[in-house]
């Protein structure tokens, strides 16, 4: 029969992981739960890697289990995140990834990344780029989303609203209805109808249609990204948002 020092890392094992116990703490006397606990204490402090070495695997399970539940909400969500009609693609709909950017007018890391999509839209022409409004900082990023999902109503192929997009999210100031509707008039938005159309129904569904998205994919922020299957939270940079596109087109980071 084993010695209590022998099952020493395999009791300590069973601990961190979770796993279920040979037998309850209520089936050892109090003289062998304390035997137990020193040899346990013992072997800690004989052999530390073992703690570092159960933190590792964990975090590695944790991961797993991220990417998982990430895959399955984006599946549930499917159509919604890459074809909904209420997306704005501004990048070759035919690509073969997806990338889909949720962002808010007001967001400064936004402003940043901003220029990290334009980037891959130029070097990356197989990308199918979509953009979503999530206007998550105040009435003047609801304001300028109101107007951003009225002019994707006049625009169906993203180009101008493209253009609308960089003059709004590139500009100074916060964004509000009077600097977004100066800005879809400098790009040429026929004005009367836009005023018109950002009281229709579309507009509340369109955003509410993304917060929900947002709510499903545990999104807190922006820029967020949803790439392939994988979520992605923040600026995280143009290296960064490269690797992703590779592990979602060839399954790793340069194809």
């Amino acid at each position: 029969m084993p010695s209590f020092r022998s099952l020493a890392p395999a009791l300590f094992a069973l601990a961190l992981c979770g796993a279920p116990p040979v037998a309850s703490a209520q089936s050892f006397s109090d003289s062998q739960r304390g035997d137990i606990e020193t040899i346990v204490k013992n072997y800690l402090l004989a052999h530390p890697e073992v703690v570092e070495d159960a933190i590792t695997e964990l975090s590695k399970r944790q991961a797993a289990a991220e990417t998982a539940k990430h895959e399955a909400t984006i599946a549930k969500n499917a159509t919604a995140i890459f074809n909904s009609p209420r997306g704005v693609t501004v990048a070759n709909k035919d690509g073969d990834v997806t990338f889909v950017e949720f962002f808010d007018y007001n967001c400064g890391y936004c402003k940043r990344a901003m220029a990290d999509m334009l980037e891959l839209m130029k070097t990356d022409p197989k990308l199918k780029v979509v953009l979503k409004e999530f206007p998550v900082l105040g009435p003047g990023s609801v304001e300028a989303a109101q107007v951003a999902v009225a002019a994707r109503m006049q625009d169906p192929t993203g180009k101008k609203y493209l253009d609308f997009h960089q003059k709004l999210l590139g500009g100074r100031g916060q964004a509000d209805k009077a600097r977004a509707m100066a800005a879809a008039k400098d790009a040429g938005f026929d004005m009367a109808k836009l005023e018109k159309d950002m009281t229709s129904p579309e507009v509340r569904a369109t955003i509410e249609e993304n917060f929900k998205l947002a709510e499903d994919m545990g999104m807190n922020g922006t820029p967020s990204y949803v790439i392939g299957k994988q979520i992605v939270v923040g600026a995280v940079g143009l290296d960064e948002l490269k690797q992703k596109i590779g592990i979602a087109r060839c399954g790793k980071a340069t194809c």
